[in-house]
């Protein structure tokens, strides 16, 4: 439903379809500021064959962050490729002890989806990426509940760090080949802020997620940790990057927004938003649906 209270049903059922502007995906990412969404369809695919997992333990950040240029520059496309940091591993160690911390400083998790001997060549390349950019240890896994496993700590890992206080998360993307990079700036932001900065990463596509922990009642640590947010923002544009990769724009990045989009691009949004919401009522206040 828009912002003026009309009912239209939008995307269609073929497989290919270019009939006018999509639509669909536009009020899907628009953060709920161009119409309300009361009924959604979805496609059902089968489900996938069994995928092969590449763990690999690294002492240096910034080694994992070379390891995930390497695969790329392999070639392989793996369907997951996961990073977990040190403050995260600890975090999770500490809420439900599975042990990750005693042998790893950072956690590389591949998997590869490709069927075959293909599959089979690529795991392989994958662990060698590993191996000659600083993996300390690195493995395929033969045991689909110890490769979940491993995947479920990489989803504990944000609740876990929830416990130590509030955290300011970041969804900052960069060209891959960046990874590296971005990865030794947010150590040296985390330094200079003194604040504490773990890592969490979809870091086969450069979706890089630096949580930022301030103790509770603790303003001057607070003040700190949203400078580090905007220095990582910075770093991230300065390497090619955007402010967010998945999670949107909300209140937090308005800023980072106007640094990132040039003032014709970001005219077209206010332009939309004033057509399909012309009074302002849909998600007030957040993106596009103020001045910024």
């Amino acid at each position: 439903m828009t912002g003026t209270g009309e009912l239209v049903r939008l995307g269609r059922r073929t497989a290919k379809g270019v009939a006018g502007y999509d639509l669909a995906a536009l009020l899907v990412g628009s953060e709920g500021t161009l119409g309300v969404i009361t009924e959604v369809t979805v496609r059902l695919r089968p489900t996938r064959a069994p995928e092969r997992t590449v763990a690999g333990y690294f002492d240096s950040i910034v080694d994992a962050g070379r390891a995930v240029d390497a695969v790329a520059a392999a070639g392989i496309t793996p369907s997951a490729l996961e990073l977990i940091d040190r403050q995260c591993l600890l975090a999770v160690d500490a809420w439900k002890d599975m042990g990750l911390s005693v042998d790893a400083n950072v956690v590389l998790l591949g998997r590869i989806d490709t069927p075959g001997s293909l599959g089979d060549d690529e795991a392989a390349t994958m662990r060698t990426a590993f191996d000659k950019s600083g993996a300390s240890w690195s493995a395929q896994s033969s045991d689909q509940a110890e490769a979940d496993a491993l995947f479920a700590a990489r989803r504990l890992a944000y609740p876990a760090l929830e416990r130590l206080g509030p955290v300011l998360t970041e969804d900052i993307c960069v060209p891959i080949r960046a990874v590296p990079e971005m990865l030794s700036r947010i150590e040296s932001i985390a330094t200079q802020w003194d604040t504490r900065i773990a890592n969490i990463a979809h870091a086969g596509d450069g979706n890089l997620h630096p949580l930022l922990i301030a103790p509770h009642d603790d303003d001057a640590a607070r003040q700190r940790a949203q400078a580090a947010f905007d220095d990582i923002i910075d770093a991230a544009l300065n390497l090619g990057g955007t402010v967010s990769g998945e999670h949107g724009i909300g209140l937090l990045k308005m800023g980072g927004l106007v640094k990132e989009l040039p003032p014709a691009v970001l005219d077209m949004p206010h332009n939309i938003k004033r057509a399909l919401d012309p009074t302002n009522i849909l998600n007030p206040g957040k993106v596009f649906s103020r001045t910024i």
